[in-house]
């Protein structure tokens, strides 16, 4: 006879898999196949991505008329431009005519948005105005033939966008609590300085976990960022779709590089459901967005913003951002071992501190409302 063929789990097997009722005391992650499955990826992009909001730009870059950011979402190609009118809007970067992108660089200014493949012209506003050589059509409507907009809102220093229609409004998705907690760190007095791009080979929560472990990893993997962070009292706090982990700042017995350039009381670290972090310390902040590029592949794309750019403060900026590489020098290993760790038969799913991976758990459950709800 024939031995039988193992049946792979359906898609709703492996999601209903997680026990997202069990608290934080009885919790398990999610399961590994939720980090290995081409389905619970694609899954993902049409709920996790498509239906949050997304970060697609820093505020000044699209800050007077004219000026626009091309970015991907959730798989769709988007553009967010400020209008002749002052406003900001969004709009799916594809040409009603034949689909091609409208605009293709990453970023600039323009009068007007012109593909490139027939000379369709579009007004800042996202209105059609120009068709060369489409005299005769019957039955077309140039009124209804506009780009096709996508929600789109500012908070702060940034430029969110959700392609995916309902849902709440920017404001509700980030909530009062968290718009009134960040309020008093005046993040517009920050200036922008710097973007670097880090590729890891493993999926995108992969990532997510290891930020939310409360900095369970960091006297292992971070030496240097252990040195200037009370680890004993290092706090988490959960909000509804967010999460604040917290740690006093020491000087007393600071490696020389970091403590040189991570002062002030407090470090604050938020993240922001499911992809955007917010790193906070005196004078110093950077932004991780960390985007899905593949099953095991994830792009994350840090911003560094200080209270002072100018050329004599350059040196010690420099040196803040070389001490942030660093600390991402020493994840990219460590991802790669867990996503490897997770297509072994000898794992499934692991426990969650109580003490540090509270963040790590509202992570995973919100994850499991997002993908039931797309089932």
């Amino acid at each position: 006879m024939k031995e039988r063929e193992s049946v792979s789990p359906s898609l709703r097997e492996i999601v209903e898999s997680y026990d997202a009722a069990a608290p934080l005391a009885e919790a398990w992650t999610i399961p590994a196949p939720w980090y290995t499955d081409p389905r619970v990826f694609e899954l993902e992009r049409r709920t996790v991505f498509a239906r949050s909001w997304q970060l697609a730009a820093r505020a000044d870059q699209v800050g007077e008329p004219g000026r626009y950011v091309t970015c991907e979402i959730a798989g769709e190609p988007v553009v967010v431009v400020r209008g002749s009118d002052k406003t900001l809007r969004g709009f799916f970067n594809v040409c009603r005519h034949h689909a091609a992108a409208v605009v293709t660089e990453e970023e600039g200014e323009a009068r007007v948005l012109r593909c490139p493949y027939h000379g369709w012209t579009y007004t800042l506003e996202g209105e059609l105005k120009g068709t060369p050589d489409f005299a005769g059509v019957c039955g077309f409507d140039r009124a209804a033939s506009g780009l096709v907009p996508v929600e789109c809102a500012e908070w702060e220093n940034w430029v969110f966008v959700k392609t995916g229609r309902g849902g709440p409004t920017l404001e509700e998705f980030l909530s009062n609590e968290l718009i009134e907690q960040t309020r008093p760190l005046d993040f517009k007095n920050l200036r922008w300085m710097e973007r670097r791009h880090y590729s890891f080979e493993c999926n995108w929560k992969v990532f997510v976990d290891n930020y939310l472990d409360g900095g369970y990893h960091v006297p292992y993997l971070h030496k240097g960022l252990d040195s200037v962070l009370d680890y004993s009292n290092y706090t988490i706090e959960n909000g509804e779709r967010f999460c604040l982990q917290s740690s006093p700042v020491v000087s007393k017995g600071a490696e020389a590089e970091t403590g040189a350039v991570r002062g002030g009381e407090r470090a604050l670290y938020y993240w922001v459901y499911p992809n955007f972090m917010v790193n906070w310390y005196e004078g110093v902040l950077d932004t991780n967005l960390v985007l899905p590029r593949g099953v095991e592949r994830t792009e994350v794309i840090f911003d560094f913003y200080f209270a002072d750019v100018s050329e004599s403060a350059r040196p010690r900026n420099l040196a803040s951002i070389d001490v942030g590489q660093r600390i991402q020098d020493e994840d990219v290993s460590i991802c790669k071992s867990v996503q490897r760790g997770l297509s072994s038969r000898a794992y499934r799913a692991g426990r969650l501190s109580v003490r540090r991976e509270a963040g790590e758990h509202l992570f995973h459950r919100l994850l499991y409302t997002s993908l039931l709800a797309g089932l």
